[in-house]
């Protein structure tokens, strides 16, 4: 899943970012700070949905008596996975097809969950594993407004080919670079498009505004993001499967989490659903309710609380 502020963006701010999010203490999650004190450091990237799911595994382990040290709000996929694999970070919501593309595997054509599960399993450093993964997919997509939608008569990527250099396509800065981003749009579909508007991960109000006002006509979205409901935008379909299967799957650093823990979040991704992400988002993004009372009352209705 493409998520994250711009590299360069992200590399200034992630000292001062690791600390934000609840609970945790200050230092530098590459320090091991956390581990040396026998809580299990927790992370999360830069957007609202790896939060949530940071918290309700944050939650969860607690819940088992076991410390959690929090450091959420890291950045982008870029900068994260090497505190997993170093072990600064302990455990960390992922996405399964775009950790394998962008972190393991820049190559990989695997697409369904098992393929892509079964493609890091082989290839993830040794420090770290993928636990189980969850029902509850978050994919990239192409999602257009109404009216371009209605125009050009789009129901799926392919449909973009010979209208793309009439129309600007916004996502988060690192689309740009990456094979589930422009690179496999252009390489899968044939698509050029006129212009690209990168955003910022805390720009994605921004963003849908823009889109909704036909000033860019095209958006990289996340699929539980409420407001493609709310807004009536139109998610494209992806035949040729550019964007594989994302499903939500703890990343561990293998050091950091003994049989309980792997047991407490082996439990979460058993319960959590698609649906359950798009309920929560929405009680997130449009009710503005806080992470971790979502949280909690998600674990408590699942039992895991």
């Amino acid at each position: 899943m493409i998520r994250g502020a711009a590299i360069g963006l992200v590399a200034a701010l992630t000292l001062s970012a690791c600390g934000g999010g609840g609970g945790g203490d200050d230092e530098n999650p590459l320090s091991g700070g956390g581990a040396a004190k026998g809580a299990i450091t927790v992370g999360s990237a830069n957007f609202p949905e790896s939060g949530l799911i940071g918290e309700i595994y944050a939650q969860a382990l607690e819940a088992k008596g076991l410390k959690v040290n929090r450091k959420f709000q890291i950045g982008a996929r870029e900068i994260y996975y090497d505190q997993v694999v170093k072990g600064g970070i302990g455990v960390m919501p992922e996405y399964n097809g775009a950790l394998l593309t962008t972190s393991v595997d820049k190559t990989s054509t695997a697409a369904t969950t098992d393929e892509v599960n079964a493609a890091l399993k082989a290839k993830l450093p040794p420090s770290v594993e993928v636990l189980n993964s969850a029902q509850a997919e978050d994919k990239d997509s192409v999602t257009v407004n109404p009216q371009t939608a209605s125009k050009y008569h789009l129901k799926s990527i392919a449909d973009l080919k010979p209208v793309a250099g009439q129309l600007t396509i916004a996502g988060p800065s690192e689309f740009k670079t990456r094979q589930q981003g422009l690179v496999g749009l252009k390489k899968v579909y044939g698509l050029d498009f006129k212009k690209f508007q990168p955003f910022d991960a805390g720009a994605q109000a921004t963003l849908v505004k823009l889109l909704t006002e036909n000033k860019v006509q095209a958006a990289d979205l996340f699929t539980t993001d409420p407001t493609i409901v709310q807004k009536k935008l139109v998610v494209l379909e992806d035949p040729q499967h550019v964007f594989s299967a994302q499903n939500v799957t703890p990343l561990v650093n293998k050091s950091a989490v003994n049989p309980t823990a792997v047991a407490a979040l082996n439990a979460v991704s058993a319960k959590l659903t698609t649906q359950d992400l798009l309920d929560m988002m929405k009680r997130i993004a449009i009710d503005k309710e806080d992470d971790p009372k979502v949280a909690g009352d998600w674990l408590k209705k699942s039992g895991l609380a």
